[in-house]
This record gives C-alpha cells, sequence and structure tokens, in this order.
C-alpha cells in the first residue's frame, strides 16, 4: 500500500553544516582513548618487562650500577616501542572505520545525495529502500510496501509494516519496499544512542591468530624460565654468586621470549588492513585479515563484480521486429537503429510497438539519471543500474521519462523482490478513468502469465533464449488497461516486447580468475540471471565446468559442491551454497550486495560487500568491503593476508631461533669451560638490537611474488606447523654452533672470547633476517624498511666495540681488525645456510607446480 503526505524539501547544503555544529554528528559516544601514562602503564604490565623491572631493583641493591643502566635502557626502548606500535595501529583502525563507517542517501538541495550516516541531522529527508540501515530516529511521509527488522531493538524477529507517519528507528533494518522520512532525533538522542550510552566501552577483542600465539607465548616463556633455571643452577653450582646468576637467568628469560611478538602481530595486521584500504577493500573485522591466507573458495556474483557494473540496453524486440541501441554508458545521447535489414522489416523509435516498449520501461521504473558535473563528467545512474539503463534506452528512442511520469502519475506499485522476479505499477491516463498497468520481469516468469497480439508465445520465448545464450539479461515487459474499480492484480497483461541488457566483462576478470587457479583458489559463479547468461560468461572469463546448475536443480537436492557455475539462484540458496561447500572442507569467500545476502555473508569465513551498488545491510553484514566492486580486489586482498601470515611466521622463525641459541650459548658454553659466556647486560643489548626494529621490520615485509603461485594454507595449520618448528631449531642450532666455535677459536689463540661471542652471536641473527628478506618484485630493488633496519642494528651491534664509554658499560673488551673478520665470517654462516634452504625450497616447490600443470 501506498501512503504519501505532504513531502518536505529537505535541507541545503549550508542549512544541514549549521544543524551539525548544533546537534554534534550522529555517533555515539566513543571512548576515550588511555592517556600516554596509561599506555606506559599498560606496557609496564607485560610479564617479560615485569620481570626486568624485578632486575633492576635486584642490581640497584647490590650497586651492580652496569647492569642496572643497561636494564633500564632496554626497559625504556621497549615501553616507547610498545606505546608507538599501539597507537600507529589504533591510528590505522580508526582510519579504517571511517572509511567503513554507514552511509546515508538525503535529499540536500533538491537532489539525492548521499553522505556518511555521521553527517545526517534533524530534518534533514532521508530516502530508504530495501536492503538500508535506518540511519537516526525517523518519521515516515512516504511508504511504499515498507517494512522495517526492528529486532536490533526489540527482540522481535518478524518484519513490521511501516505506514506514514509511523516512525522509524535508528539501528533497525528496512527489508522490503521504500520511502521517505524526516529525521527527528539523531546521535545519543535516537533509540540505539540511548541504549549505547549504557554500554560501557569495550575494546577490541583479540583476533584468534592473536589468541593463538599468546598461548604459544605462556609456553615458550615456561620454557624459557626453565631452562634459564637450569643455567642458574649451573653457575651456582660452579660457586658464582647467587644475585648474579639470578639476574643473569632473568636477562636470558627475557632474552629467549619474542615479547615483541604481540605488537609486531597487532601492527602487521593493522598496517595489513590499511594497505587492503589504499587497495580498495575496506576489512571490517581484524580476524578477516589473517582467515583471507587460507581462502579456498571464491563465491562471486556475476553483476558488478566480474562485469563492469555499468548496465547498457543494447537491444529491444517487438513483435513488430527488433531494434538496437548506440551510445556510451548512461548518457541520454545516442539512437536506435534496426539490426535487420530494411527489406525484412521497416522498423524504428517512431513505430508504435517501439513507442509503447519506452513508454513501459520508462513508467515502471524507479531509477534516474544523474548528469555530469564538474567534479564527475559522466552521466551516473540514481538507484538501480538496470532501471537506469532502461531510462537510458527511452531517451535514445527520443522517449523523454520526466514528461512521461508528469503525464501517467503512478497510483500504486508492487515492488520488484528477489523471489517474484517482477515489478508491477499502476498509472492514471490523461484524458481517462482506467489505469494502466505495467510489469516487468525475468522471461521465464512473464512468459507464463503474459497474451501475445497473436495468442503465441513461442517465439518471444525463443528470443529470449537466443539473447540468454548471447550473455544478455534479458526483461520481459508487458501491461494492460484496468477498467476503474476492477481489482488490482498482474494477471492479463499482453506482451509488449523484451529488452536485451549486457553488462560488459571487466577486462581484468580472465586474469583474476587465472590468478585464483593458480593460487589454488575455486571460483564459484553465481547469478540470478539465465542459464545461457551465466554460461556465456563463465566461458569468457575461463571458469570451466560441466554445466550450469539452476536453482530449480537446488531445490531438487542436487549438492551445490558439485557444480561451478549457478544460474537463477534466489539470495536465500546462497546460504546453502555456503554451507555445502565448507561442509567439504574448504574455507569460503562470498560476495553479495543484497539485504537477502546477508546471511549468507554472516555464514561466510569471509563475506564480502559490495561498496558502491551494495545495500547498507550487506555492507555493515560483511567482513571485507569492496569500493570499486571489483574482484580482482579480493585478489589483492588474499595476497595481502596471505604476506600477513607469511610474515608473521617468518618473524617468529627469526625470534625464536635467536633467543633458542641464546639459551643454547648460556647453557653449553660452561661445559666448554666458559663460566659466564655472556653478562647480563650483553644479553639484553643483543637481544634489543635483534628483536627491536628488524622483528618490527620483517611484519612489514612485502608479498613474495609467488604468493599467489602457491596452494591456500590449511586452516587446521598450526601457527609453527608445515615444518616451521624444525627449522626454527636447525638454525638456532647453528647459530650456537657458529658462536660458541668463535668462542674456542678466540681462547685457543690468547684472544678475548666474551666479546667474540658477543659480537657473532648478534651478527648471526642479523645474517638470518637478511636472509630471511622476501624476494624483491621486478623493478622493485629499491631499500626497504628491513635493509634500514638490518643496517641500524649492524651499526648499534659494532659501536660497543668501538666507543669507549658503551664499552665500558657492556664489559666489552676490543677486537683486532682479524678477529672481526673471523666474527664475519663465521656469522655469515647460519644467514648462508638459511638463504640455501629456502632457494632449496623453492626450486622444489617450482618443479612440483610444473609437473601439476602438464
Amino acid at each position: 500500500m501506498t501512503v504519501q503526505q505532504s513531502a518536505p524539501r529537505g535541507l541545503s547544503t549550508s542549512q544541514a553544516a549549521v544543524a551539525l555544529t548544533e546537534h554534534g554528528p550522529n555517533t555515539n559516544p566513543a571512548p576515550r582513548p588511555p592517556s600516554p601514562w596509561r599506555r606506559v602503564l599498560l606496557q609496564l604490565r607485560d610479564p617479560m618487562i615485569l620481570l626486568l623491572v624485578g632486575a633492576a631493583v635486584l642490581t640497584a641493591s647490590l650497586h651492580d650500577f652496569t647492569d642496572l643502566t643497561v636494564i633500564l635502557v632496554v626497559v625504556v626502548l621497549n615501553t616507547t616501542v610498545g606505546v608507538a606500535q599501539e597507537i600507529r595501529a589504533e591510528h590505522a583502525l580508526t582510519a579504517l572505520n571511517r572509511l567503513a563507517a554507514p552511509q546515508a542517501t538525503v535529499r540536500r538541495d533538491g537532489r539525492a545525495t548521499v553522505v556518511p550516516a555521521a553527517e545526517v541531522v534533524p530534518d534533514d529527508v532521508v530516502l530508504l529502500q530495501a536492503g538500508d540501515i535506518v540511519p537516526a530516529d525517523l518519521r515516515l511521509f512516504d511508504a511504499v510496501r515498507l517494512q522495517a527488522d526492528e529486532s536490533a531493538l526489540t527482540g522481535e524477529s518478524v518484519p513490521v509494516e511501516k505506514q506514514t507517519p509511523d516512525e522509524l528507528y535508528a539501528g533497525t533494518i528496512v527489508t522490503r519496499g521504500r520511502g521517505s522520512a524526516v529525521v527527528t532525533r539523531t546521535g545519543p538522542n535516537s533509540a540505539l544512542g540511548k541504549i549505547a550510552a549504557l554500554l560501557s566501552g569495550q575494546r577490541p577483542r583479540a583476533t584468534p591468530l592473536q589468541r593463538r600465539l599468546t598461548g604459544l607465548s605462556r609456553v615458550l616463556s615456561i620454557a624459557a624460565v626453565v631452562l634459564s633455571a637450569i643455567v642458574a643452577a649451573a653457575g651456582l653450582i660452579r660457586g658464582l654468586p647467587l644475585p648474579n646468576m639470578i639476574v643473569t637467568a632473568v636477562s636470558l628469560t627475557v632474552a629467549a621470549v619474542p615479547e615483541s611478538l604481540p605488537a609486531v602481530v597487532t601492527l602487521a595486521l593493522a598496517i595489513g588492513a590499511h594497505r587492503m584500504a589504499q587497495r580498495a577493500a575496506l576489512v571490517r573485522a581484524l580476524p578477516a585479515v589473517e582467515t583471507l591466507g587460507a581462502v579456498t573458495v571464491v563465491a562471486t556474483d556475476k553483476t558488478g563484480t566480474l562485469t563492469e557494473g555499468i548496465m547498457r540496453a543494447e537491444q529491444l524486440w517487438t513483435e513488430a521486429g527488433s531494434l538496437s541501441a548506440s551510445g556510451p554508458g548512461y548518457d541520454p545521447a545516442g539512437h536506435l537503429a534496426p539490426t535487420l535489414p530494411a527489406s525484412v522489416e521497416r522498423l524504428d523509435s517512431a513505430s508504435p510497438a517501439v513507442r509503447r516498449l519506452l513508454r513501459d520501461v520508462a513508467l515502471c521504473n524507479d531509477a534516474g539519471l544523474r548528469p555530469p558535473t564538474a567534479d564527475d563528467p559522466v552521466w551516473r545512474p540514481i538507484g538501480d543500474p538496470t532501471e537506469a539503463a532502461l531510462l537510458t534506452l527511452a531517451h535514445r528512442g527520443a522517449v523523454a521519462p520526466e514528461e512521461l511520469r508528469a503525464a501517467y502519475p503512478r497510483t500504486h506499485e508492487l515492488p520488484f523482490d528477489s523471489t517474484r522476479k517482477r515489478m508491477t505499477s499502476f498509472h492514471e491516463q490523461p484524458g481517462r478513468d482506467d489505469l494502466l498497468v505495467i510489469g516487468k520481469g525475468a522471461p521465464e516468469v512473464m512468459l507464463t502469465s503474459v497474451v501475445t497480439p497473436d495468442g503465441d508465445v513461442d517465439r518471444a520465448q525463443a528470443v529470449a533464449a537466443e539473447l540468454s545464450a548471447a550473455g544478455y539479461r534479458v526483461l520481459a515487459v508487458a501491461d494492460k488497461l484496468l477498467a476503474p474499480g476492477t481489482p488490482r492484480t498482474e494477471d492479463g497483461l499482453r506482451l509488449a516486447g523484451l529488452v536485451a541488457i549486457t553488462d560488459p566483462v571487466r577486462p581484468n576478470a580472465a586474469e583474476v580468475v587465472a590468478t585464483f587457479g593458480r593460487a589454488g583458489i575455486d571460483l564459484l559463479l553465481i547469478t540470478g540471471d539465465a542459464p545461457g547468461t551465466a554460461l556465456a560468461v563463465a566461458n569468457r572469463i575461463g571458469v570451466h565446468d560441466g554445466g550450469v546448475v539452476t536453482g530449480a536443480d537446488l531445490d531438487a537436492g542436487q549438492d551445490p559442491a558439485t557444480g561451478r557455475v549457478f544460474a537463477r539462484i534466489r539470495p536465500e540458496q546462497k546460504l546453502g551454497i555456503v554451507r555445502a561447500w565448507q561442509a567439504a572442507g574448504h574455507v569460503v569467500a562470498m560476495t553479495g550486495d543484497g539485504v537477502n545476502d546477508a546471511p549468507a555473508l554472516r555464514r561466510a569465513d569471509i563475506g564480502v560487500a559490495m561498496g558502491k551498488g551494495g545495500t547498507e545491510v550487506a555492507r555493515q553484514a560483511a567482513d571485507l568491503v569492496l569500493t570499486n566492486d571489483d574482484l580482482g580486489t579480493v585478489e589483492a586482498a588474499i595476497e595481502e593476508g596471505r604476506r600477513i601470515y607469511a610474515n608473521i611466521r617468518t618473524f617468529l622463525r627469526y625470534a625464536l631461533s635467536g633467543g633458542l641459541a641464546e639459551i643454547l650459548v648460556m647453557l653449553i658454553g660452561p661445559l666448554l669451560g666458559f663460566a659466564v659466556p655472556l653478562l647480563p647486560g650483553q644479553i639484553l643489548w643483543i637481544n634489543m638490537l635483534t628483536h627491536g626494529l628488524p622483528g618490527v621490520a620483517i611484519g612489514a615485509e612485502p608479498a613474495d611474488p609467488r604468493t599467489m603461485r602457491q596452494p591456500p594454507r590449511s586452516p587446521q595449520e598450526q601457527i609453527l606447523g608445515a615444518g616451521l618448528w624444525q627449522r626454527i631449531a636447525g638454525t638456532g642450532t647453528l647459530i650456537t654452533a657458529v658462536t660458541l666455535t668463535a668462542a674456542l677459536w678466540a681462547r685457543s689463540t690468547g684472544a678475548a672470547w666474551q666479546p667474540m661471542t658477543y659480537l657473532v652471536l648478534g651478527l648471526a641473527q642479523l645474517g638470518v633476517a637478511l636472509a630471511l628478506r622476501r624476494p624483491s618484485p621486478p623493478g622493485g630493488r629499491r631499500l626497504r624498511f628491513l635493509d634500514l633496519a638490518i643496517a641500524g642494528a649492524l651499526v648499534a651491534q659494532l659501536l660497543p666495540l668501538a666507543f669507549g664509554p658503551l664499552r665500558n658499560l657492556l664489559d666489552l673488551q676490543p677486537v683486532t681488525g682479524t678477529e672481526a673478520g673471523y666474527a664475519l665470517v663465521l656469522a655469515s654462516v647460519p644467514g648462508l645456510v638459511t638463504a640455501l634452504g629456502r632457494f632449496s625450497r623453492r626450486g622444489t616447490a617450482s618443479r612440483r607446480r610444473t609437473r601439476r600443470s602438464r
């Protein structure tokens, strides 16, 4: 039912700006960020830092000011880096939240405008359609079969019918119909704002990966404490002082555990999400970043994702003949021309049959066209792009939709929905009492109930099938006259004709599909279009499949996991497709844009919403929002997810192998006659340099050029799985061996063995970091953050041997050029072995891919 009151005009831009200043943004109060001092205290609560603080108190009581100074320097630097990383991550996430904020369509300066929901103000006129989230409390003045889901506020799961002058509440969802309303309350004054005010702000929950790594850190901490206690006990047995051994054990524990791991992970996820945003993919939940790397199936819609999303009505057919349309995009400029030779038919846009069809598609239509502006020099659709394409077609046939709408005012409508696959509108006629009824929809729905002038529908069905097989989306249009007092029904419509609409396949679609194939990811094409259209697009982009699975096939019980191309699929059937592929053991990413897609988006491991053409409900239900609606962006996001996960594993290999080496040197050294291989200050200095900037820089490394030529990781894979812990053990043992070898050589030649131990242990870890550096992409040879971090750590590692005050602080002796050269040669061995191992594994993987491709 359509109910209307006098329509408010809406605000001007200047009035809205004044109202925004007066009432504030339409947002709920955000929790205040912690103060700088609170951030510092939170960093000091870290167990590893508390151990260091305890060690500092102990060394101060012993008047060991050398070790006290080193410990305090390490605490200050670690705390500073931790706070800086936390602030940087928060800034990245805040920027993402601004980009992914809800939007609303309002009437400003007399025309429809999309603005951030935060800028909606009282007295704004909001335009609503199915799939929108209500941005503020509103009062309706125009409603067409409007329903709203108010379960978020009331708990009632059944949608509520809304008519004028009913109220709509912020946070509820428009599930059907359309309407216009005036804003009554915003922000904290809205119904949702009052509820939000009762809730305290919560810090973001840790992601699953962060929780797994926290558990790993606990295990590593326990192991490090036990091993450090063994080192302390061994020192006591040899008669070393108890306080010194306690400080040594604490320093060794701190050095062995990668305490920067949580900060590295948080920063990697946040910066990764920010990088995705720069590539047109907005991450709405951090767990999506880590899940993306494990995706094995991408289920995508056709329209606007694989295709350009620019709908063009290229052909129209009537029983009198057919015409083709030409012209760029949605620009009304263009013309219609016969598609058959003039000797066969003589038809033009002035023919009655063509005028009738163009009239119908202009009237049974809710869209509009926005002319070019200074900022945007092309014509744009307002509303549904398919309906905008029909308006463009009418213009190219010399029919003026605005004049028609004024002459044939709409009195009632049955809006399009995905179940009925049709729309019907009722119009008054100039100078007549009967109503004009117009319907448009899918041919298989419309052609089963319409009549044609000659009573034969078979010809229209054959033409529709031919156009569909050629890759067109086909709409059937029909009309009738309805006498006054007659019930408003959709029966008895007479066929006006068919319209063939195309959405060109994106130029990069075939390459994206090929990339997914190389990366071991299956692509599912899911569309509501006819099977012929789906198959034509699938063949064009390289989705090879034995056939097409239709919605009817799924209703008949066919297993969705047996198909790759799906046609005539209702949105609710997407949920079954997702579940079937997940049950088969796959990690599924699903694209969607409608309100009915929300359940499937939530069910999918990664829900991907269209940011340009999708509904607000779909965007808020998704984990990832594409601002350009391009499937190539999903490819980029998956690559980014794989990069982040790989970098975290690389950091673990680097940090844990170094920590293991430090423990083994301290544990085995005394057995070789070195009472205390390294002093506490020396251990902490090495740890600060190796786990500091180089560790953070590893988390920011670019993706391996081979990332998208490798299969996805298993979602069940442990963070240290796939051979990582064995490589950690091997690298740690190798660093230990070269470090103790250097110490033995130095002692045998009468040189100072402790500076050699210090030098080789630190340099070997930096050499491993250099070996773990990602290969540069073609043409990308410039210095990276990791290069600069390693260079800085190298200088800081050598500085105590050359700078007197620092050398005295760490209790080191200078080394000769020969000793330094020998240390450099030994320290390079673990890095060289690591690089050769990576090269060998890459070659093996490449040979396997070659054999598979054959």
